[in-house]
């Protein structure tokens, strides 16, 4: 039986702007993953504590409103105190490439800024989640 990759897409901070969260929900679950949609204004500790629940394989997070330094950061400390490690943590949204390089020395992985194809997102996320070796949940139905 084949098994679907679970996804958690959040929108974190006060950043109000959600179109580019849900095209890539849509483009995620029109390749075949499982994408738990957060909505919008969610806390790091809202966003861990939802992925904990949903046992997701994958967090991805957009952010246009220039929290990105205290929101990843956050988000990632959380998902190590919770045992989620083995989590892809990815995002997008308005980020200088200064900050891309320094949050991926933090550990968060991918960051796909405006105009990344939806195609690339869907790679990264699928070959990540195989690379770390996690289980994929079977389809329910």
């Amino acid at each position: 039986m084949e098994r679907k990759i679970r996804v958690l897409v959040a929108k974190a901070g006060l950043d109000g702007h959600d179109r580019g969260a849900k095209v890539v929900a849509a483009a995620l679950r029109d390749a075949g993953m499982e994408v738990i949609y957060t909505g919008l204004r969610k806390t790091p500790e809202m966003i861990v504590e939802a992925a904990l629940q949903e046992d997701v394989d994958a967090i991805g997070i957009s952010l246009l409103s220039g929290a990105h330094m205290t929101i990843f950061p956050k988000v990632s400390q959380l998902m190590k105190q919770k045992g989620l490690s083995d989590v892809v943590l990815f995002g997008g949204g308005i980020i200088p490439e200064k900050d891309i390089a320094e949050l991926k020395r933090m550990g968060v992985g991918e960051l796909f800024t405006p105009g990344a194809s939806t195609i690339q997102i869907v790679e990264y996320v699928r070959a990540c989640v195989q690379e770390r070796g996690r289980e994929t949940h079977p389809v329910s139905g």
